[in-house]
């Protein structure tokens, strides 16, 4: 019994290692949002490309992170015996001896509080860049006036023909 008490506590350690990684990733992800935004609102878009090729570039080392993660947390729920969809950290909590106990209630704190923060900022960007499509919409329908059903003229022999010349930009060749 010994011996799988030091085994989970060792997949403990080796979990909050995971959980600081994850915070650190949450963080430099609030990070990127704000860049992000800052960088649609400036209209920089050679710096909004190197940032996107960034993120894409990073996201691959961190699915190898979120697998390492799932595997600790299978083991986890090996050595305590049960489900891994029931191997939360308020399961792993009830188990620990109190110093890894206040360890892993910190790390969740954290992350909780990280997880929201993410969720507010995730929400703002969306918010932005729906707001900037939307306004693209409208500008151009103004300048070309795209989606106008409503002028549709008759020429002297009966053909439709719709007027060209409301548009901010001629579409007539």
């Amino acid at each position: 019994m010994k011996a799988k008490t030091i085994s989970i506590e060792d997949k403990v350690d080796e979990l909050l290692l995971v959980l600081d990684e994850d915070i650190r990733h949450i963080q430099q992800s609030l990070s990127r949002l704000n860049e992000l935004r800052s960088l649609v609102i400036k209209r920089d878009d050679v710096s909004l490309g190197k940032l996107l090729e960034t993120i894409r570039s990073e996201s691959e080392g961190y699915r190898k992170h979120e697998l390492h993660r799932q595997s600790i947390r299978k083991e986890l729920a090996d050595a305590l015996g049960c489900g891994l969809g029931q191997m939360t950290l308020s399961t792993l909590e009830a188990g620990l001896p109190k110093e890894k106990k206040e360890q892993v209630t910190e790390k969740k704190a954290k992350l909780n509080s990280l997880i929201k923060e993410l969720k507010k900022e995730h929400l703002s960007t969306a918010l932005l860049l729906s707001e900037c499509a939307r306004f693209n919409k409208m500008l151009l329908e103004s300048i070309f006036n795209f989606g106008n059903t409503r002028t549709v003229y008759y020429g002297s022999n009966g053909a439709t023909k719709q007027q060209n010349d409301t548009a901010f930009v001629n579409l007539q060749f």
